[in-house]
């Protein structure tokens, strides 16, 4: 199984490599993430609880990170096992400034086994896809509520020098909180599911046909939903009149 794909952060690189060595916000954007800790020099271990179609199941995982070259990228290996199968893989991460912004450029390669590859090739791609764009969306909100934070310090600080130029200028006090960003819970396995079905759809259904081809969907649930609330009061009316019959 291949993953690839870029993603771009309204940040400098200095703001984004440091959040992707935090296990604890790592850990609090992954999908399903319930431990990720350092256990050595670029060695992280974790819990993982994810569902792909009907398997679920933990994971425990070792991750170590190789060619370190800050602030620029590194490589990773990733080894996890458990009840549903194992997860053994390679991958690597690239940050690329660009102006204001961050371009992340990702690649990785992984096997899979037990029965968690039961559920077939295309749904694996798309859960495993669903798991990295998630976490990224998560990761992005953890780096724009960093940035906040790093312009109302940048607002204080230019405050506080304005106050000591002027005599009269008492100092101002910060009335913004510059430390980091609180945790984000990781995604539900509800946002999860969700998830995969989005990646499945633009999969399955090109650009140009989704507006019409969930239009047309949503118009056969709702006929199929109207025909059961008949169905059902036919039934009951059916059901009444039998009862009556029967009394007499």
């Amino acid at each position: 199984m291949k993953v690839e794909g870029s993603y771009t952060f309204a940040a400098p690189r200095d703001v984004v490599w440091p959040m992707l060595l935090d296990p604890e916000v790592l850990a609090n954007v992954m999908p399903g993430c319930e431990e990720l800790k350092e256990v050595g020099e670029n060695q992280y271990v974790g819990v993982l609880k994810i569902k792909v179609g009907p398997v679920q199941g933990k994971f425990n995982g070792e991750v170590t990170l190789t060619d370190i070259a800050a602030p620029n990228s590194y490589n990773m290996v990733v080894d996890g096992k458990g009840p549903a199968g194992f997860v053994k893989g390679d991958g690597g991460l690239r940050l690329e400034e660009e102006g204001s912004t961050t371009i992340m450029h990702y690649s990785g390669d992984a096997q899979v086994g037990g029965r968690i590859a039961s559920v077939g090739q295309r749904l694996l791609d798309t859960s495993a896809k669903a798991i990295i764009r998630q976490s990224l969306d998560g990761l992005n909100q953890q780096v724009e509520a960093r940035m906040v934070a790093l312009q109302a310090e940048k607002v204080v600080e230019e405050k506080e020098v304005e106050g000591k130029t002027a005599v009269s200028a008492p100092t101002p006090k910060p009335t913004t909180p510059t430390s980091p960003p609180p945790p984000l819970a990781p995604p539900t396995q509800t946002q999860f599911a969700m998830g995969v079905a989005k990646n499945f759809i633009e999969e399955l259904i090109p650009e140009d046909q989704r507006e019409d081809t969930i239009s047309k969907a949503i118009m056969i649930l709702g006929g199929l939903f109207l025909f059961r609330l008949i169905t059902k009061w036919w039934t009951r009316r059916i059901a009444r009149e039998v009862a009556k019959m029967l009394q007499k």
